[in-house]
């Protein structure tokens, strides 16, 4: 008896799996062309208290969701780092340059300021080309991805996602560069201009 439950019980999580996924949406990979932004304001960002809570603990990341408080709070919300609704902000920097034969990915990035959080030196991995295979490389990317959260029920109220060509050097000013294009226009569905420094 057991083993039939177990069998049915398989066979409707099989059939629901499929339907799941089609409600979903896209996921990885999607996003806006480097050098442009994208809004989805399902609805403009309410005036309630907001905490900005960070994907990742860089020092460029944390400098970064300072300036995303600021904006917040210009914009009349009550900002802090727990309770309201809560801002996902997630910030990648991509240096797959590396001049002749490649960049790395791993090790310790050169943004990482003195502030940063100390932690081991994680192993560099080298980006090649396949088989001698020669293409475009693309260039060093400060990514920046925010999504606001309700506190009932964890709905999706606003996201902005944002790309920008840069180097290590000028990220911070490239992803305030970006920061202030996205908050010009934050409750308008749109895909623009990110605003990257030249």
């Amino acid at each position: 008896m057991r083993i039939a439950a177990s069998l049915i019980a398989l066979l409707v999580l099989g059939m629901a799996m499929p339907a799941q996924a089609q409600t979903v949406g896209q996921v990885p990979g999607s996003g806006p062309k480097l050098g442009q932004l994208e809004i989805k304001a399902y609805q403009a960002i309410p005036k309630t208290k907001t905490a900005v809570q960070l994907t990742s603990d860089t020092s460029l990341s944390r400098n970064l969701r300072r300036q995303v408080m600021i904006r917040l709070a210009r914009r009349g919300n009550e900002v802090g780092f727990s309770g309201g609704n809560v801002m996902r902000m997630d910030v990648s920097y991509f240096d797959f340059s590396g001049g002749s034969g490649g960049g790395t990915i791993g090790g310790n990035p050169n943004y990482d300021g003195p502030a940063a959080n100390p932690r081991p030196e994680f192993p560099r991995n080298r980006i090649e080309p396949r088989g001698g295979l020669s293409g475009s490389i693309s260039p060093p990317t400060l990514r920046i991805v925010l999504t606001l959260y309700s506190t009932d029920g964890g709905k999706v109220l606003w996201a902005a996602s944002s790309s920008c060509p840069t180097q290590a050097g000028t990220a911070e000013s490239a992803g305030l560069a970006m920061i202030d294009t996205i908050f010009d226009e934050a409750d308008k569905n749109r895909i623009a201009d990110a605003g990257c420094p030249i």
